[in-house]
């Protein structure tokens, strides 16, 4: 058995969707290399094998699983405390894939986190190095900070005083008033954003790098508003929602379409929203006339992520902090305006009779996002955005209602991405085993309709060993026996094992 072979085959039971708990228990070890920490990291796991890799004595084994998005978060809580600093950090820090789907880890898991005194028995990190991790990972929901407002532990209160606008009125007024002198401080600390005045006097302190993210969220004087006027950098002012009434008519009437489209859209937009219907420029007049539809923060923040976006946006999908109310996705689902049903089909909750409505919209990116968005999304349109659009390809194949069969159409394709999707159907008559493709190759032997016979033969090619070794249809004894052979250094040729578990059978 060459070396190659042996990965191959290591790699492909990893992975394989049959593969039983005792299986893949022996590749929670670090005789299985690479194998088994791909598989600790890449694929749903049985329970026995994650109470596995949860209590394996080597870091690595427990670093692979803390990075791992098939399995539930729950499940890695305990990972949250385990001895070692970068077994913590790499659960903080999410998995390297970057999915669109960002899934928040549970608030047990981030408490742990935020109340930490020390980063773990082998002091190569800090808490602090932690947490740092968790607030570049995405994993931290939007309405954290005010859930945790009011915790008993000051520690997640002062955690909360530093996300002062995500909070309420009585929770910063709470936060100022608190028992607690650290979590007092920081609350007055992080009041300025909300005081024009403070915010003058901070701004000439904050650098260069900060000073755009101020102008564009914090509440601003008259004074510094008009000296962005002044310097032609009123780009911010277009998107902070604490711009001034008679600063927004002066933005709706800028020389420059990009800044009137900016504010096209905002709610709190007076008279000018008319004049904008009739702007000179398309993509202004577009983005006025939805503007009568958007009437909170929430509802323009659900446009934002649609208008200045193509079919191909990848952007992360998140779970926003407030949302608007179903009743007004349902009237976007019915818009005249291809944007507003791009918005709606964003939406996962909408209902099944909408769903079935904007599955055939005329507009492109109305199917595009309902694919992308939405769990009642019907598989023939997954297939179809999959075919057409390969940006959407990753993240559709994550979707539990991507069609595994009626893909045989596409056996011919001249893409090899498609082809290889087409070649892993179970209702295909013949995988295409001699594709010049590589992954084509792979996903034919991977193919379940493939008799026993046939994999022997595939498991001994190495252009199709790792394809045969992740068959479904492989047999449990077989895959133990190719174990053997890759983790134990078995003496018995894998033909021969195979003849003799034919013959015991």
């Amino acid at each position: 058995m060459s070396d190659s072979l042996r990965e191959l085959w290591l790699r492909g039971i990893a992975f394989n969707a049959a593969a039983p708990a005792d299986v893949l228990i022996r590749l929670v070890d670090e005789a299985a290399g690479e194998a088994g920490l791909l598989m600790c990291e890449g694929r749903d796991l049985p329970d026995a094998v994650i109470d596995a890799a949860l209590r394996h004595p080597v870091e690595r084994i427990r670093r692979a699983l803390a990075r791992n998005l098939h399995v539930d978060p729950a499940r890695l809580a305990p990972l949250a405390s385990d001895p070692s600093g970068l077994v913590r950090a790499y659960l903080a820090g999410g998995t390297r894939l970057q999915p669109r789907w960002v899934r928040p880890l549970p608030d047990d898991i981030l408490v742990t986190f935020l109340t930490a005194q020390e980063g773990g028995e082998d002091g190569r990190v800090t808490e602090k190095d932690i947490v740092g991790e968790l607030w570049s990972s995405r994993q931290v929901p939007p309405s954290f900070p005010r859930d945790m407002a009011g915790h008993d532990h000051p520690a997640l209160r002062l955690y909360a005083a530093f996300q002062w606008q995500s909070l309420t009125a009585a929770q910063r007024n709470a936060l100022l008033d608190d028992p607690d002198p650290v979590v007092r401080k920081a609350a007055r600390e992080s009041s300025w954003v909300l005081d024009p005045e403070a915010v003058e006097a901070k701004l000439p302190s904050i650098g260069s790098r900060n000073t755009w993210f101020v102008l564009g969220t914090c509440a601003l004087s008259p004074a510094v508003v008009e000296q962005c006027f002044t310097d032609d950098e009123v780009h911010p002012l277009a998107r902070n929602r604490h711009t001034p009434a008679d600063a927004l008519a002066r933005l709706a009437r800028h020389p420059d379409a990009e800044i009137r489209g900016l504010v096209a859209t905002r709610p709190d937009l007076g008279p000018e929203a008319a004049e904008l219907r009739q702007d000179p420029d398309e993509n202004v007049r577009m983005r006025a006339r939805l503007q009568p539809s958007i009437r909170t923060w929430a509802e323009f923040q659900e446009v934002q992520k649609v208008v200045d976006h193509g079919p191909d946006c990848t952007c992360p999908i998140t779970q926003p902090a407030t949302e608007p109310s179903p009743d007004w996705f349902a009237t976007c689902a019915v818009s005249e305006e291809p944007v507003l049903r791009r918005v709606a089909a964003s939406w996962p909750g909408l209902s099944a009779e909408l769903v079935e409505t904007l599955a055939q919209d005329d507009d492109e990116e109305v199917r595009i996002r309902l694919a992308c968005h939405h769990p009642l999304a019907p598989p023939h349109l997954l297939l179809d955005v999959f075919v057409t659009r390969p940006a959407h390809r990753p993240h559709l194949l994550t979707l539990p209602a991507f069609p595994r069969t009626g893909r045989t159409h596409l056996i011919g394709h001249p893409d090899p991405e498609v082809r290889a999707l087409a070649a892993a159907d179970p209702t295909l008559p013949e995988p295409p085993l001699e594709d010049p493709d590589d992954a084509v190759r792979r996903a034919a032997a991977n193919n379940p309709t493939l008799t026993p016979e046939t994999l022997e033969t595939l498991l001994t090619d190495p252009r199709t060993a790792e394809g045969a070794a992740a068959n479904p249809a492989l047999p449990v004894p077989r895959m133990h026996a190719l174990l053997d052979h890759c983790l134990n250094g078995a003496a018995t040729p894998p033909t021969a094992a195979r003849r003799s578990e034919t013959t015991a059978t």
